[in-house]
């Protein structure tokens, strides 16, 4: 039995997904899962607009609250996949290991390339049309087949824009464009971006953690999506 898209997905915008997306795994061989549920929660545009000058406390508490938001997101999504007899895993904040590389074996962002939310931009980060990367992800990997996936996006739509690689504090954005082959070493270094956000969050904060922001800010997607919401 076909899983309808359309019933799945306005059953997660309705408990306040921004955007939701279907992608077909089966060419990554993972685990047996062959489609994946992409989830993505906007961040408030408020919130960005108060991180032009780095990280701040509302956008700490933010990552908290969407990443609660996500889980029971990916939940319900994997939920409604098992009452219809589908094998799925929600990929939640408790589920999914970091590894030492900070990497995860199923990361959220293949899963929204292969749903065609986005692609990846030169930060590495997940970039979209509707808000840039001024997002949170999630994703729920399954064997359900889908009465229709999107078209996978395989390359960057960043062009010749080079705005998250200037406002990089660690200077950790090499300014290469992505595509579907591409490993994330060829975009940025993660250990000085890690470094540099590390030492904003203690400098502005007062926390131990990895926090920046500032590649997303600066995005001209998210800068649009600021100005559409009237706070830029």
């Amino acid at each position: 039995m076909k899983i309808l898209t359309s019933e799945l997905s306005s059953l997660l915008y309705n408990e306040g997904a921004s955007l939701v997306g279907f992608g077909d795994i089966s060419a990554l061989d993972y685990q047996g899962f062959t489609s994946c549920v992409a989830l993505a929660v906007k961040i408030p545009a408020g919130v960005i607009a108060g991180i032009k000058d780095g990280p701040s406390r509302e956008y700490f508490e933010q990552y908290n609250a969407l990443n609660a938001k996500l889980d029971a997101l990916s939940e319900l999504a994997a939920g409604y996949l098992s009452e219809h007899g589908c094998r799925a895993l929600a990929q939640t904040t408790t589920a999914v290991a970091e590894s030492a590389g900070y990497r995860t074996p199923m990361p959220h962002k293949t899963c929204a390339t292969r749903a065609g939310l986005g692609w990846i931009g030169k930060s590495a980060l997940l970039v979209t049309e509707e808000y840039g990367p001024a997002l949170r992800l999630s994703s729920v990997l399954t064997d359900a087949e889908f009465d229709s996936v999107s078209e996978p996006i395989d390359h960057s739509r960043c062009g010749s824009c080079t705005a998250c690689a200037s406002a990089c504090p660690g200077h950790a954005i090499n300014g290469a464009l992505w595509d579907v082959n591409a490993p994330r070493e060829s975009l940025v270094d993660v250990e000085a971006c890690r470094k540099a956000a590390r030492a904003l969050a203690w400098e502005l904060l007062g926390e131990q953690i990895t926090l920046c922001g500032k590649c997303i800010e600066t995005c001209p997607y998210t800068r649009a999506y600021l100005k559409k919401e009237n706070v830029l």
